[in-house]
């Protein structure tokens, strides 16, 4: 099962090589990660994305808490939440006929087109990660010449929150 586990870290150097370091040595993987500073300096939120069964994820968590880097650390999977991801995506635009159906797909998908050449498109979407995968398969495969993902973020909903 997919996993999205949101920590608030100690902003330290070494700390993001602890907690990769943790699950490379358990031989679990990570889908994606994102690192940011927080409002408070001294600390960053980090979101992982893994897959594993809840008696795995227990136990990722119970090793994460006792990091001293962590500070607090919250598994979303099963709260009300709001995930997000961000790409951006350079395809070939070559043609009217081929812009236009380029520019089609990315108003239905709310995309933004961020760059024009006489040659390329570079876009930006922003959505849940399947949102992402499917724009990806709408285009043809010949088409995409790069793509860059930010990795999800996360949120929850409502009051609850992830703070010291």
């Amino acid at each position: 099962m997919r996993h999205i586990i949101s920590l608030l870290v100690e902003n330290e150097s070494g700390a993001l090589s602890r907690i990769a370091g943790l699950f490379s040595a358990r031989g679990y993987n990570i889908e994606s990660l994102t690192v940011a500073t927080t409002e408070d300096p001294t600390l960053s939120r980090m979101t992982i994305v893994t897959i594993g069964s809840d008696k795995i994820i227990e136990q990722i968590s119970k090793q994460l808490n006792k990091l001293i880097d962590v500070v607090k650390l919250q598994d979303m999977t099963d709260k009300n939440y709001i995930e997000r991801e961000m790409m951006f995506v350079k395809v070939r635009a070559e043609g009217e006929a081929r812009r236009s159906e380029i520019q089609r797909l990315s108003d239905i998908y709310r995309a933004r087109i961020i760059d024009v050449t006489d040659t390329t498109f570079c876009i930006e979407l922003t959505g849940s990660s399947s949102k992402l995968d499917a724009y990806i398969k709408t285009l043809h495969e010949g088409d995409v010449i790069e793509v860059v993902r930010s990795g999800s973020m996360g949120i929850t909903r409502g009051e609850k929150s992830l703070s010291i």
